[in-house]
C-alpha cells in the first residue's frame, strides 16, 4: 500500500497542479466557482489515465471508469464545499484552492482505492436492484421511496443554492440547517404533487398493468424539470436577488437580450449541471414499472390517502394554505429565501405575472383614496426657478443601474468621480429614490411618473401605456421634436410599444448602427458609441428647426460588466467607472459647442442593484443621484428633499410653463405645497418606504416589515399599503 501512496502522490501532485494551473488561468475571466471546475475536469481526464495504469496497475475499463467518476464527483462535491467555505471565511481566491487540497487528496486517495480494488459499480447496481425489487414486493414502499428521494433532492438542492448564491451573505453550518428546517414544510408539501400520478397508476393497475416505460418517461420528465428549475434559480438569483418564478418565461420572447448577460461558457456550463443533476435526479427513482393492486381491499386501502394528499398539498386544515411566506423565519432576506422550494415557487408564482393585473386590497377604499390623496397634493406652481429659459433642449439620461452605492452617496469617490464633480454645477436633488428594481419599471416611472408595482409590468401592458401621460406627449404638443436612443433592442420587453404610444417620434436603436458596432457589447452597442450619437443629435444643425426633446438609456453597466477599460478591480464597479467617463467625456464635449448655451441635462438611474451587502434592506440600494446641468440651468443647488423618480414629469412640466395635472402619481418637489416629502420603491412581492427620518422595508409574502428604522415605521406602512392600493386599482380601471 506504501508503494501505491507513492504512486499515488506522483499521479496526485501533478493532477492537483494542472488543477490549479486551470483555475489560475480561468480565474481571470469567469467566475470563480465556473473556474474551479473547469479545472478539475481537465485534471480528471489526465487523473483517471494515470490511476489505472501507473497507481494502481489496473485496466482501465468501463467498469472502473464509471467507478471512478462517481469516487470524483463525491471529491468535487467536497471541493466546492470547502473551496466556497474558505472564501467566505476570508480566504483569497488563490490560496483557497490550496487550502482545499490539503483536505480533499488524502480522502480521494481512500476512494479512489476503493474503487480500483472493489467493483464498486456492480455493487452499486445490485443495491439499487435489491430495492427496486424491494419496493415491487412491498407495494407500499414504492411510493414512499418516491418521496423520500424526492425530498432528499429538495434538500440537496437548498444547500447548493447556499453555496452557489450566499455571496457576500456570511454562512454558517447553523444557517444551513435553519434553512432545511424551516424549509421542510414547503418541501413536504411540494413532494407530494410528484406523487399524483403515480399514485393514480397504482390504482389504475386494478384494471389494468401500466408498462414500464410510462414510468421511466414520467420519472424522466421529473428529473429534467427539478434540474432546470435548481439551475435557473441558482443562475438568476445573483442578478434578480429573488427566488425562480414565472416571470423569467417573459425573456423567451427575446432570447438574444435575456441571454446578452452571459457568455456562451457560462451557459454550456449551465447546460452540463442540468444534464449532470437530471441524470442523479433520475437515477435514484424506481426504475421498474408501478406495481399492481392485487384485490378491491387493497385499491380501498389506498383510497383512504387522497385526504393525506389533499391535506399535504394544501398545507393543513386551517384557512391559510401552502405558501412562500410559511418558511420565512429570518430577517436576512438570503436565508428566506433559501429555504423556498424554486419548484413551488415557480408553479404557484403564475398567478401573479408581470403582464396580469393585481389589485391590493389593505383597507377601506375610501381610506385608501384620502391617505394617498394627501400624499400627492401638489400643483404647478414653483418656489425654485430652477431654468433660464422655458424652451430649452432636454436629454434625459437615464444611467442604467448607478445606484447611490456606486457615488458618493455611499462616500466612494472613486467609482463615478466625474458624476460627483459635475453635481456642484448643476441643480442636484440630493435625496432622490428609484421607484423599482428594472429598467422596464423605471423607465414608465421616469418618463410617465407612474407608479411601479411589486409583481406587474406596466411596460408590457399596451393597453395601459397607451393611456398613461408622459413628458414625451406633453413637449410634443408644444412643438418638440422627440428622439429616443438606446444601443440594445428597442423590442425587449415591450419598450418600442411603449416608447412610441408615449409619442417618440424617432426611434435610435441597435439596428441602426453597423454590424461591427452592434456587438461591441453583450447587450448592444458600447456606451462610448451611443453617447458619440447623442453628441451629433445635439449638435447636427439640419435637426435645429425645433427644441429637442431625446431621451437615452445606457447599458454598458450591465451584466456582464464587458467594458473596453480596466480602471477597477471589480468588474461591477469598474463598469460603473467606464460609465461616468462617457459622460464625462460627452459633458466636456458637448460644454464647448453652442447648443450647451440652451441644453437641460438630466442624469439618473433607472433603478439600483443588488452588490456586495446593499440589498433591497438597504436604503442605499435605491437612494439614486438626480442631477441637472446645461447652460439652461440657473444657479446650481442642492434640493433636499426626499423625493421619486416619479416626479420628474412634475418637477420639469411647470419650470417649462406647463401644466402637469395628468400626471396624477407624480409631484412638483420645488412646489409650496410639496408638504409631504417622501419615497415609495417596489421590488418583488414587497416595498419600502422612506422619508426625513424614517425607512420601513415590508415584505407582502410574509405580511411584516424585515427593516425598521426610525419613528414613523407604521405609519410608513399604512401608507405604503394605501398607495398601492389605489395605485393597483386605478391601473386596473385604465
Amino acid at each position: 500500500m506504501m508503494l501505491e501512496f507513492l504512486r499515488f502522490a506522483i499521479v496526485g501532485t501533478t493532477s492537483t497542479l494542472i488543477h490549479y494551473l486551470a483555475y489560475w488561468l480561468f480565474q481571470y475571466w469567469i467566475d470563480l466557482n465556473i473556474a474551479f471546475t473547469l479545472g478539475y475536469i481537465v485534471s480528471f481526464c489526465w487523473n483517471y489515465y494515470l490511476s489505472a495504469r501507473f497507481t494502481f496497475h489496473k485496466k482501465a475499463t468501463a467498469s472502473n471508469g464509471v467507478g471512478f467518476g462517481g469516487a470524483h464527483l463525491v471529491n468535487y462535491l467536497l471541493e466546492i464545499s470547502l473551496f466556497n467555505l474558505f472564501l467566505s471565511l476570508g480566504f483569497h481566491q488563490l490560496l483557497a484552492p490550496l487550502a482545499v487540497y490539503c483536505i480533499s487528496v488524502p480522502a480521494n486517495f481512500v476512494m479512489v482505492r476503493f474503487v480500483f480494488h472493489h467493483n464498486v459499480v456492480r455493487g452499486i447496481g445490485h443495491m439499487l436492484k435489491r430495492c427496486d425489487e424491494w419496493s415491487r414486493r412491498h407495494t407500499s414502499l414504492y411510493l414512499l421511496r418516491i418521496y423520500l428521494w424526492t425530498l432528499l433532492v429538495f434538500i440537496v438542492a437548498k444547500a447548493g443554492f447556499m453555496l452557489s448564491c450566499h455571496g457576500e451573505h456570511s454562512l454558517s453550518l447553523g444557517d444551513m440547517m435553519q434553512v432545511i428546517v424551516h424549509g421542510l414544510s414547503l418541501d413536504l408539501s411540494t413532494a407530494l404533487y410528484v406523487l399524483i400520478l403515480p399514485y393514480l397508476g397504482r390504482l389504475l393497475s386494478l384494471w389494468r398493468s401500466l408498462p414500464p416505460f410510462l414510468s421511466k418517461c414520467y420519472f424522466g420528465v421529473i428529473a429534467l424539470a427539478f434540474a432546470l428549475a435548481f439551475v435557473a434559480d441558482a443562475s438568476l438569483y445573483p442578478f434578480w436577488g429573488y427566488k425562480l418564478d414565472a416571470s423569467c418565461l417573459q425573456y423567451l420572447a427575446t432570447p438574444s437580450e435575456a441571454m446578452a448577460s452571459v457568455s456562451v461558457g457560462y451557459l454550456l456550463w449551465r447546460l452540463l449541471l442540468v444534464l449532470l443533476f437530471a441524470f442523479i435526479v433520475y437515477k435514484g427513482y424506481p426504475a421498474g414499472a408501478n406495481p399492481r393492486l392485487r384485490s378491491w381491499r387493497s385499491a380501498l386501502g389506498w383510497l383512504m390517502l387522497i385526504p393525506v394528499f389533499v391535506v399535504g398539498i394544501r398545507g393543513g386544515i386551517d384557512e391559510s394554505t401552502t405558501n412562500v411566506g410559511q418558511v420565512y423565519f429570518s430577517r436576512h432576506q438570503f436565508l428566506n429565501h433559501s429555504a423556498v422550494n424554486p419548484v413551488f415557487s415557480f408553479l404557484s408564482s403564475f398567478e401573479k405575472s408581470a403582464n396580469q393585473i393585481v389589485t391590493y386590497d389593505f383597507m377601506d377604499a375610501q381610506e385608501a383614496a384620502q391617505i394617498t390623496d394627501s400624499l400627492y397634493q401638489t400643483d404647478d406652481a414653483i418656489a425654485d426657478t430652477l431654468l433660464r429659459t422655458r424652451r430649452p433642449d432636454i436629454v434625459v439620461i437615464l444611467m442604467e443601474s448607478c445606484g447611490g452605492q456606486f457615488t458618493d452617496i455611499s462616500g466612494r469617490t472613486d467609482i463615478t468621480p466625474r458624476l460627483n464633480q459635475l453635481k456642484q454645477e448643476g441643480i442636484y436633488f440630493a435625496n432622490c429614490y428609484a421607484n423599482s428594481w428594472r429598467t422596464d419599471r423605471g423607465t414608465v416611472c421616469t418618463w410617465s411618473g407612474y407608479p411601479a408595482f411589486p409583481t406587474m409590468s406596466v411596460m408590457k401592458m399596451p393597453r395601459k401605456t397607451a393611456t398613461l401621460p408622459s413628458i414625451a406627449r406633453s413637449l410634443a404638443q408644444e412643438g418638440y421634436q422627440t428622439t429616443y436612443l438606446y444601443g440594445g433592442d428597442i423590442n425587449f420587453t415591450n419598450m418600442r410599444s411603449y416608447l412610441v404610444g408615449t409619442q417618440f417620434e424617432r426611434l435610435i436603436w441597435k439596428a441602426d448602427y453597423t454590424n461591427e458596432e452592434q456587438h461591441t457589447a453583450q447587450w448592444g452597442v458600447r456606451d462610448d458609441i451611443t453617447f458619440a450619437t447623442l453628441f451629433n443629435l445635439l449638435t447636427d444643425g439640419k435637426r435645429r428647426q425645433a427644441p429637442q426633446l431625446i431621451g437615452f438609456s445606457t447599458l454598458s453597466s450591465h451584466e456582464p460588466w464587458d467594458v473596453p477599460i480596466q480602471q477597477l478591480d471589480d468588474p461591477v464597479e469598474n463598469a460603473f467607472y467606464y460609465l461616468d467617463q462617457c459622460i464625462g467625456t460627452f459633458v466636456d464635449s458637448i460644454r464647448t459647442t453652442p447648443s450647451w448655451e440652451n441644453l437641460l441635462l438630466i442624469l439618473l438611474p433607472d433603478h439600483g442593484i443588488i452588490h456586495r451587502d446593499v440589498d433591497e434592506q438597504n436604503p442605499l440600494k435605491n437612494h439614486i443621484p438626480m442631477l441637472w446641468l446645461g447652460g439652461a440651468v440657473g444657479t446650481a443647488h442642492r434640493i433636499e428633499a426626499v423625493c421619486n423618480q416619479t416626479d420628474l414629469p412634475a418637477t420639469l412640466l411647470p419650470q417649462l410653463g406647463l401644466s402637469a395635472q395628468d400626471f396624477t402619481f407624480s409631484r412638483n418637489v420645488v412646489s409650496p405645497s410639496y408638504r409631504h416629502p417622501f419615497a415609495i420603491h417596489t421590488y418583488n412581492n414587497g416595498f419600502s418606504m422612506v422619508d426625513s427620518t424614517t425607512f420601513v422595508c415590508y415584505d407582502l409574502t410574509v405580511d411584516r416589515s424585515l427593516t425598521e428604522q426610525g419613528p414613523h415605521s407604521h405609519q410608513l406602512v399604512r401608507q405604503g399599503k394605501a398607495i398601492l392600493q389605489v395605485t393597483s386599482n386605478d391601473l386596473d380601471r385604465r
